[in-house]
């Protein structure tokens, strides 16, 4: 690992997720991470974007609990093999990550027809392009058209997936449960342990879906350590 600049913490800022409470990050800038130093920092609750490594310091507060699936042990729930059988023409491709054009403009499609803004085109390639880890892109094509678009990482027993965006004219075919399915069973086919989902907070409800892939695990930011949710 080439560390860029130290671990600093933010100042604190208004939350994007629960409303009245604030949030912060501790975080670092890093290229030429290894995989296995990429499993050391998920493991403990670290995520990252480009070359920009963070993890949740909020004071009195540890709602952003890291989630990942065991994916040997991932058993698609029934509204889950529904959501694959519609989406059965869909075609799925993996491989290194390839800046295009088309790519951006799912994207930005995505961007602004769910939240109305936009990252500039060379924004969007510095975090999704820099290659501080390795990474690979998912590509999701119907009728041989670009509809889909997944960032992930690779460390040494793991993917995590950084950012799913389709188009929003396909939003029926709910392609971010479907991508979520089908990048399990590569990591599964990977010979991979787990798949991480980000961050999971109970009290947003646009992050729901996340706790139903399972078994999941829950990253305890007290004790340090997963727990299987079949146990708790």
């Amino acid at each position: 690992m080439i560390l860029l600049q130290k671990p600093l913490v933010s100042m604190e800022r208004p939350c994007e997720y629960i409303p009245e409470r604030m949030w912060r990050f501790e975080y670092f800038f890093a290229e030429e991470v290894s995989a296995g130093e990429l499993e050391f920092l998920l493991e403990r609750g670290w995520r990252k974007f480009g070359i920009y490594y963070f993890a949740p310091s909020c004071d009195g507060c540890s709602s952003c609990v890291p989630i990942r699936v065991p994916v040997k042990e991932f058993v698609p729930a029934k509204g889950q093999r529904r959501i694959a059988r519609k989406a059965g023409e869909v075609e799925v491709r993996f491989g290194p990550l390839d800046y295009r054009d088309e790519v951006y403009e799912v994207y930005r499609d995505h961007s602004m027809n769910r939240f109305g803004k936009c990252s500039e085109k060379a924004d969007f390639i510095s975090t999704f392009y820099a290659r501080s880890c390795p990474s690979l892109q998912s590509e999701y094509y119907l009728a041989g058209e670009l509809v889909g678009c997944g960032f992930l990482d690779m460390s040494s027993r793991s993917l995590s997936s950084v950012y799913f965006v389709f188009k929003t004219s396909v939003a029926g075919l709910r392609l971010g449960t479907f991508s979520v399915i089908r990048e399990i069973e590569h990591a599964a086919s990977l010979g991979l342990d787990y798949y991480y989902l980000g961050y999971y907070i109970e009290e947003c409800g646009r992050m729901s879906y996340k706790n139903g892939f399972r078994p999941n695990e829950k990253y305890d930011w007290e004790e340090g350590r997963w727990i299987d949710v079949r146990s708790v």
